[in-house]
């Protein structure tokens, strides 16, 4: 399935994205939803993390925001406009790149 395909699918499976389909939004906003707050996050990194059982490979993302409300570890909507809304467990991993890091691993 690719991203466009992704976009189009209200039951879109994270399954089928994988690294190919981040990297070239690196650096780009997204639209992390929470609970009382839509905050903005940029993609700060795309990491290869070898073989795994999915297609493409394991990969994680980390997602840096520059404000807002330190959020606990969950699953949340992060919206970008070619990828459509994609629901992705965060994990808060503390200070990244001038703001405040979170991280989702996909084995």
């Amino acid at each position: 399935m690719s991203v466009q395909d992704a976009a189009r699918d209200p039951a879109r499976d994270l399954g089928q994205l994988t690294a190919d389909d981040f990297e070239p939004r690196l650096n780009a906003p997204f639209r992390l939803q929470a609970p009382g707050a839509d905050a903005p996050v940029t993609l700060a990194e795309v990491r290869r993390l070898g073989a795994a059982l999915r297609d493409g490979g394991a990969f994680a993302l980390v997602f840096v925001a520059k404000g807002g409300p330190r959020l606990p570890q969950g699953i949340y909507p992060l919206s970008h406009p070619d990828i459509g809304t994609l629901e992705m467990f965060l994990v808060p991993i503390g200070p990244f790149a001038g703001g405040f890091g979170y991280e989702a691993v996909f084995t």
